[in-house]
């Protein structure tokens, strides 16, 4: 399901940088229409196309311009719905790196047809771990370290974050690539992390 994720890089760019500089990438992406639909099925060719395209407008490095996507992605009142159903990953950001080999599978069962990466979490040594992360889609990887950096602050946790690049589809995995990115959990409760509660506040 291209166009939900699609229809996210457009409203990440809306709301970061205007509806002008949307209205700039579309035209450089030559998609000849203004707004993704998030339930249509698009060629991850135009996913491309877009995201080379922000970066040529933008005049911003694709690996920080997809970490900021990752970061928004979290961070945004317009995405609560995606920060409660990460937090409900675990009650620390350690239970939360845990539940990451999950988050594929819970994603799909409201949208079956969502393509998000397969992870894969190794556990190295003590508070080091390296996700592995493979997808269709180069730059990944790079979308959940903006997470992954977002997501360690929304729990008061001090993390550090390498992308170590990628690597060959594992077994099983087709010719999909894999990304490596290693976290070092260094102080799990480093500061005090966002409020989060199991039911949505009512007005």
């Amino acid at each position: 399901m291209q166009g939900l994720i699609n229809r996210a890089i457009q409203s990440f760019v809306r709301d970061t940088y205007g509806d002008a500089t949307w209205a700039a990438v579309a035209r450089e992406a030559r998609l000849g229409f203004d707004s993704f639909e998030p339930m249509l099925h698009y060629d991850t060719a135009v996913t491309a196309a877009v995201i080379a395209a922000a970066t040529q407008v933008l005049d911003r490095p694709r690996e920080t311009l997809l970490e900021d996507l990752g970061t928004y992605l979290v961070s945004h009142p317009n995405l609560e719905a995606l920060r409660r159903l990460l937090r409900f990953g675990g009650v620390d950001f350690h239970d939360f790196l845990q539940s990451m080999e999950d988050l594929r599978g819970r994603a799909q069962l409201a949208l079956p047809d969502l393509d998000l990466p397969d992870l894969e979490l190794e556990d190295v040594a003590p508070g080091r771990f390296l996700l592995h992360c493979h997808s269709r889609m180069p730059g990944a990887g790079h979308v959940f370290m903006g997470l992954l950096r977002a997501m360690a602050d929304d729990y008061g946790a001090l993390v550090l974050l390498d992308h170590q690049g990628t690597r060959p589809g594992a077994a099983g995995r087709g010719a999909q690539q894999g990304e490596v990115i290693a976290v070092d959990l260094l102080d799990i409760r480093f500061a005090e992390g966002k409020r989060f509660d199991l039911s949505a506040s009512t007005p």
